[in-house]
């Protein structure tokens, strides 16, 4: 690890295999150790989700079984990670949504953002 990089912080989830196949957990994985090491994922591999708060983003995961996403916020010091899902709808549920939005705002009070 580089001394540059980033904390994964799970607020919920985690990526295993089931129910992810092993490759998309290693999409996962390199897409969240670039994350790590301060990159900038873009399309098709991350979307912005203003919706859920400021600087929150989607991964997404294409897999044999469906597509997962992976919402998390990337700080200055730590890539935290709100909640990882097997999307089935076009839309983000909106229990996701909230569910977010009440972790990431546990999440700051907790570090006194």
């Amino acid at each position: 690890m580089g001394r540059m990089d980033k904390p994964l912080i799970w607020i919920r989830s985690e990526v295993k295999t089931p129910p992810f196949s092993q490759a998309a957990r290693l999409e996962a994985g390199y897409l969240l150790r670039l994350l790590q090491e301060g990159e900038s994922l873009g399309l098709p591999h991350s979307r912005p989700i203003p919706v859920i708060g400021t600087g929150c983003h989607e991964l997404r995961i294409t897999d044999e079984g469906g597509t997962f996403r992976i919402i998390y916020r990337a700080d200055a010091d730590a890539v935290v990670i709100l909640d990882v899902f097997k999307k089935k709808t076009q839309q983000t549920p909106q229990s996701v949504i909230e569910t977010c939005r009440r972790r990431l705002q546990e999440y700051d009070r907790m570090m006194g953002s």
